[in-house]
């Protein structure tokens, strides 16, 4: 049996390595995982930089595609299903990670704007799953008024109520046909005058055109195009990052940890606990820092607009 992984998954070559000897494991960087590279595997183990597709698998013996992250927009789920092939995303798994993000957002924001001026300020938060619910508890925690909008989950108020009331709005939805460009030109048009949009869920969720010529202030984690970016829209945002919302050292555990269960689980392997393997890659302690951590990240990258994909290979994780 054979395992292909993108090497950029902590604790998951150790883990393997130790624990199920009979596996054949081979860690690559994304751009070396393509259709040569995974003809003899029999699960890929991926993150969003690798595009999960027929020219990709084709002809491969691939039985498994697990990717360790929240979204699976990069995987052709359709051509997966038509082929006898599973595949498993890590839902939840650094949804702290993504809220604590948004908390930190949400106070450089009112260090710019004076958010919290307001005397009961609105965030609307759009997509009430394993991120969005953390985010509105958080929100109520510090003192704004919260509006929730997610619709497959019949919860909340309507989209255009949420345009019309509130001073932020925070987006936590998966990219597909439905939500693609959801904040759009209409949609921005209906929006309170100076009121702030944030997407750290899916870069295509927001149009990032008709944002930037809304003169809305925005704070982007994620991109349309990434990791070609549009340098216009990054020099305009008031805070930018390069897809790190998510990346903490928990987070980054429980997607590895969740991955490695659906394949014990699949092949009959024994379960592995990665608990007892330490990660021992760089660490940013960020928590309850004074710091100002999302700051220095727009800096860094408003500094080297075309390094966003080397930026976010070398961030350290962020630690509890």
């Amino acid at each position: 049996m054979t395992i292909v992984i993108d090497a950029h998954i902590p604790f998951l070559a150790g883990a393997v390595h130790n624990e199920w000897p009979e596996v054949v494991l081979c860690s690559l960087e994304p751009d070396q995982i393509n259709a040569s590279s995974v003809r003899n595997a029999d699960v890929l183990v991926v993150r969003t930089r690798t595009k999960i597709n027929e020219s990709l698998l084709k002809d491969s013996r691939v039985r498994m595609v697990c990717t360790a992250t929240i979204g699976y927009d990069h995987i052709d789920t359709v051509y997966c299903a038509s082929h006898g092939i599973r595949w498993m995303s890590c839902p939840g798994c650094n949804a702290q990670a993504v809220c604590d993000y948004i908390e930190e957002a949400l106070r450089e924001m009112d260090n710019v704007h004076g958010t919290m001026c307001n005397s009961v300020p609105t965030i609307g938060v759009v997509g009430v799953g394993h991120v969005g619910s953390l985010v509105a508890k958080m929100a109520e925690r510090k003192g704004y008024k919260v509006l929730l909008n997610d619709p497959p989950k019949q919860i909340g108020v309507s989209l255009d109520f949420i345009a019309q009331n509130s001073d932020i709005i925070t987006f936590h939805v998966p990219l597909d046909k439905t939500t693609h460009h959801m904040c759009d030109a209409a949609f921005l048009s209906k929006c309170k005058p100076g009121a702030v949009i944030i997407n750290a869920a899916r870069g295509g969720v927001v149009d990032e055109q008709a944002l930037l010529a809304s003169g809305h202030p925005f704070v982007l984690d994620t991109w349309e195009n990434e990791p070609n970016i549009d340098s216009n829209v990054l020099a305009k945002a008031q805070l930018a990052s390069m897809h790190i919302a998510g990346y903490s050292v928990q987070g980054k555990r429980n997607a590895t940890q969740m991955c490695l269960d659906a394949i014990a689980e699949q092949f009959a392997l024994k379960p592995i606990d990665i608990s007892q393997y330490p990660y021992d890659g760089p660490v940013e302690s960020v928590k309850n820092s004074n710091e100002h951590w999302l700051a220095a990240i727009d800096k860094q990258l408003k500094s080297n607009p075309t390094g966003f994909e080397s930026l976010r290979k070398s961030y350290p994780l962020r630690g509890v």
